[in-house]
């Protein structure tokens, strides 16, 4: 992911069963030659969670991006884990997913 302008945070993992998932546990960047898994994070100016990476082996085996409505709540996820086809969900500016909604 190259989001120019992004705020770039290193975490040990995240947490959370509903989107946007949480990131948790920062890192800084000189630990990282220490460790095998770690979570690249995107954030906007206004600290909002835009995406992520999880990079395990130097491989990206996983990746969140995340838009959001005026509102502040998640207005659309896009998830890539290796080896898979891509989902998108939507998500009304309650929060709530749109139904019938197709995987990408």
């Amino acid at each position: 992911m190259t989001d120019t302008g992004q705020d770039c945070r290193f975490f040990v993992s995240y947490t959370g069963v509903k989107l946007p998932l949480l990131l948790v546990t920062a890192i800084a960047p000189e630990q990282l030659s220490n460790r095998n898994t770690f979570i690249r994070g995107y954030f906007d100016a206004a600290g909002a969670l835009t995406g992520f990476e999880k990079v395990v082996y130097g491989e990206i085996e996983l990746t969140h991006r995340y838009s959001y409505h005026a509102n502040g709540m998640l207005s659309r996820a896009e998830i890539v884990m290796l080896e898979e086809d891509p989902v998108t969900l939507n998500f009304d500016e309650a929060g709530a997913p749109v139904a019938g909604q197709d995987a990408a």
